[in-house]
């Protein structure tokens, strides 16, 4: 009897030593994590746009049948440059990252731009584009078209 109630005892010390050195660990690995310099940043999602229609109000055409081919394209617009008049058979959206643009239709319809502005582009709708900016204008364009297809067609 006197053994089996040593042995509960030395398993009791055990046991409460065990638990107080996993009590120092656990709080010396807050002690690390709270120390650490680096904040935990969150993940943003922030919609840009979503829209069935261009920004003249024209619906946008369905999906061209054949191979998917999506073309993303960073095109760089010098101050004082006017585009050629151009159309786009395929839809495409893109977000200006720098300077101003206006984009300007053939009937006459008139888009102001700037850095940080989306754009669901025209399709089909002769247009063209200028920089009336003192810097160059950046954008980012994301053509949805179909193999060996053009995404733009020039007058």
């Amino acid at each position: 009897m006197k053994i089996k109630f040593f042995a509960l005892v030395v398993c009791l010390a055990l046991a409460t030593s065990c638990t107080t050195a996993l009590a120092n660990t656990q709080q010396s690995r807050q002690t690390v994590q709270k120390s650490d310099p680096l904040p935990q940043e969150k993940v943003i999602v922030k919609v840009l746009t979503k829209s069935t229609h261009s920004w003249n109000g024209d619906p946008l055409i369905p999906y061209p049948q054949g191979q998917p081919q999506i073309t993303i394209l960073r095109i760089r617009i010098p101050a004082g440059t006017t585009l050629p008049l151009h159309t786009h058979p395929v839809i495409n959206a893109g977000v200006l990252i720098k300077g101003e643009l206006t984009v300007v239709t053939k009937t006459g319809k008139i888009l102001q731009m700037k850095a940080g502005d989306p754009i669901v582009e025209v399709v089909n709708t002769w247009h063209y584009g200028k920089n009336l900016g003192s810097e160059p204008a950046d954008i980012i364009v994301f053509y949805a078209g179909t193999q060996n297809s053009p995404i733009t067609l020039k007058q």
